[in-house]
């Protein structure tokens, strides 16, 4: 694969990525396939069609599919765990009517989306959804006429303004390594952009499809249990335990980026440890421990009981991680292909403004194979010789930074594995989750370009 030189235009990789990605539509709407097994047959034909060498194209598939569950698998069953101990114990209907209590129903979108902003200024975006799901569900049963969107859509959104937008999040710090940026500067950006943005394409598109998409609240965390136990554990025990990984995810999160500023020695051993105990994967285990702990051997189950509790958490989420799997393999054939690159090549020699060209290159990468990472590295790769040749002060390139991550995060469609995990989680199907999921995610990307090049457009001015 590595001798391997795609011989194909932009053209015809274009029609073969359009090509594919409506026949998953096809085949999973029309003729109602499941879409684990459109995936895999659909990303073998693309890789056949594409020219991938016949050899190569069983490592292909499966490369994409492995790493892509090397981050979810453990996170979505780690988190299912959480989640299923958490509803079991009656903690999630307790906080639910806490916030209710506090807050009102009708704001009880805007409190779940303001709690996962803060959630999620360390947690990557897929622990904390799965993490904060559980809460949102019992929300979401307690105001029993209102659909399932109308509280999931702003929660998961929140979480992903802040992934892409805020560090120490790896997207805004790997572009700002490219762009030589001032990382405090991105941040400062970022911070002023994330409420507004989250506000307007999460919190007020949430409420629009809420009110227009019903849906039940999915089992996936365990049917509704009108009898709760007698004694539930505490609110602040519950909100202790969500602020569990998040503490230990900032560990990681926080000395990385203290580490890339040279503030701090990476390699010293109090420093790795630390991070270790910080990745999400570890950070949900520890918590998960901890919870089993508390919520369960504190409260007098017995050890069978627990286990029975905690394996069967698993099966519902079976589905979901495979089905993310796939979507990561059809992304990764993509990949693959060299579209991505054809594309960038194509529009980096335009002679655009930087920061249109820089967005562009981001949104037509992210829209042919899947991946905001891919998307970012690559258009940040392309334009950082014109970024760093051109008479650009420290906040204009901070600005160019996260006009890259927004167009990374564009309309993530089938060949993202977000994609399927968003919707799985919640319980939509493929037309619901583009209807809602993706939309959403073109509106945050478009919205965050505009603001930002508001802030760029006044400091050029000065």
């Amino acid at each position: 694969m590595d001798e391997w030189t795609q011989t194909l235009g932009t053209g015809p990789l274009l029609a073969i990525a359009a090509g594919a990605i409506a026949l998953i539509l096809i085949l999973i709407i029309r003729f109602k396939v499941h879409a684990f097994i459109t995936l895999i047959v659909v990303s073998a034909l693309t890789a056949i069609v594409a020219g991938v060498p016949m050899g190569a194209i069983s490592g292909v598939l499966t490369d994409g599919f492995g790493s892509t569950l090397a981050g979810v698998a453990l996170l979505v069953a780690l988190g299912a765990m959480l989640g299923r101990l958490v509803e079991h114990s009656g903690g999630a209907k307790a906080l639910a009517d806490k916030m209710i209590n506090v807050f009102g129903e009708k704001r009880a979108p805007l409190a779940l989306g303001i709690a996962s902003l803060f959630l999620g200024f360390p947690m990557f975006f897929d622990a904390g959804l799965v993490m904060m799901l559980p809460i949102v569900f019992a929300v979401a049963r307690r105001i029993s006429d209102k659909s399932v969107v109308l509280f999931g859509i702003p929660t998961a959104a929140a979480f992903s303004v802040m992934h892409v937008f805020l560090p120490p999040h790896p997207g805004p710090v790997t572009a700002s390594e490219f762009y030589e940026a001032n990382i405090g500067l991105v941040l400062l950006v970022g911070l002023i952009i994330a409420y507004p943005l989250w506000h307007v394409a999460g919190y007020m598109w949430g409420r629009f499809v809420g009110e227009r998409v019903m849906l039940p609240v999915p089992t996936i965390f365990g049917e509704r249990d009108d009898d709760q136990p007698a004694n539930p554990p505490a609110v602040g025990t519950i909100v202790a335990l969500l602020l569990t990984p998040m503490t230990l995810i900032l560990f990681n999160t926080g000395l990385n980026t203290l580490s890339s500023a040279g503030v701090v020695d990476g390699d010293q051993l109090w420093v790795e440890t630390l991070m270790f105990i910080g990745t999400s994967g570890i950070a949900l285990l520890i918590t998960v421990l901890v919870a089993t702990f508390v919520l369960g051997y504190r409260r007098g189950e017995n050890g069978t009981a627990l286990e029975k509790l905690l394996d069967s958490a698993l099966g519902p989420v079976c589905s979901v991680i495979l089905i993310t799997g796939a979507g990561g393999m059809f992304g990764g054939v993509l990949r693959a292909s060299g579209i991505g690159e054809a594309i960038a090549d194509t529009l980096s020699g335009t002679g655009m403004p930087v920061i249109l060209a820089a967005y562009l290159i981001a949104v037509a990468i992210r829209l042919a194979q899947g991946s905001a990472t891919v998307a970012l590295v690559t258009a940040a790769g392309l334009a950082s010789p014109a970024v760093l040749a051109g008479d650009f002060n420290e906040l204009q390139v901070a600005c160019i930074v996260l006009a890259t991550a927004a167009g990374s995060v564009f309309a993530g469609h089938v060949n993202d594995s977000g994609f399927w995990l968003v919707g799985r989680l919640m319980g939509m199907d493929v037309k619901t989750t583009l209807k809602t999921w993706t939309v959403q995610q073109a509106l945050q990307s478009v919205i965050g370009f505009v603001l930002v090049v508001i802030i760029y457009a006044g400091v050029s001015l000065l």
